[in-house]
């Protein structure tokens, strides 16, 4: 079934954009910000928080890291202008990051001190592994003058609960998350048990570290598992909350949320949809097969 997935995966991405934009849209708010903003809207309508990213990763040059920079601003105003529930998550490789790390550095800086003078907080995201340590480092970095940005970690990586450990003695805020990009085995869990119970040990040892935790999953082995370990640990609902991707699993988004658990969406826009969209095809080939079927008329 894979090798069929993979098949359908790979047409789809040589159908012409607007054909896969009209199904992909189903895991974007849209092309400008305002779409973003009326999403986000309707979630918080719900009684629910976002995250809003601006997409696109890895740029060429220092222009497109300015023009990003921009755009993030621009973000984190609209928020405030319009009164959202919502704070900011950045790709560094957006930023700069493989470019220059120092220059990288500078543009968060200055992110997270506006959106400090807005009430705001920056969620610094995890990219695949070439990047990890030294976005890990650009964090520290920017921990010794904010306290108002966390980051992401990825709990298929071997390494992840040593870092966490680490991280945890500066009382980190994460997104814990399972993890996408592909890996090798030898820095990589590659069995989904493997994963998700490095995710729950993982999530263990940030809760009795005193740590704030974004739980972003949408495994329901995981859901559940992590409730049980908020119970038994009695801990207060303030102090975690649950992510999940905007069009993904929205009857377990509800659920959760009527619990009265925090829940977090998170909400991409902008003009480089169609990576992030061929991405979550690949999480998701059924979504590929409606596309692939729609084309021929089948079903």
């Amino acid at each position: 079934m894979n090798i069929v997935n993979k098949a359908i995966v790979s047409f789809v991405k040589i159908l012409p954009k607007p054909v896969v934009y009209i199904f992909a849209k189903k895991y974007i708010a849209g092309i400008t910000l305002q779409d973003a903003v009326k999403v986000v809207k309707e979630l918080n309508a719900k009684g629910i928080m976002a995250t809003m990213d601006v997409l696109g990763e890895s740029i060429q040059n220092k222009r497109e890291a300015l023009e990003a920079k921009k755009e993030c601003l621009e973000t984190l105003k609209v928020i405030y202008d319009n009164k959202l529930n919502a704070n900011l998550s950045v790709k560094p490789t957006q930023l700069g990051l493989a470019l220059d790390p120092d220059f990288c550095y500078t543009q968060l800086d200055e992110i997270i001190t506006k959106a400090k003078e807005l009430n705001n907080f920056v969620r610094i995201d995890m990219e695949d592994s070439s990047v990890t340590q030294v976005t890990i480092d650009v964090f520290n970095k920017l921990r010794q003058k904010h306290n108002n940005t966390g980051i992401v970690v990825q709990a298929y990586l071997r390494r992840t609960l040593d870092d966490v450990k680490t991280l945890d003695k500066s009382r980190t805020n994460y997104r814990l998350c399972k993890g996408i990009y592909v890996e090798p085995a030898e820095i990589a869990y590659k069995d989904r048990r493997e994963v998700q119970d490095n995710y729950l040990a993982i999530l263990k040892q940030m809760i009795d570290d005193g740590n704030y935790v974004g739980i972003a999953t949408h495994d329901d082995y995981l859901v559940n598992g992590a409730k049980k370990i908020l119970k038994e640990k009695n801990l207060d609902k303030s102090k975690y909350e649950f992510q999940m991707l905007y069009g993904v699993k929205e009857n377990l988004r509800d659920k959760i949320n009527a619990e009265g658990h925090k829940v977090r969406i998170y909400v991409p826009y902008g003009e480089q949809w169609y990576a992030y969209s061929v991405r979550r095809l690949k999480e998701n080939p059924q979504l590929a097969w409606y596309i692939t079927k729609s084309v021929f008329g089948l079903g």
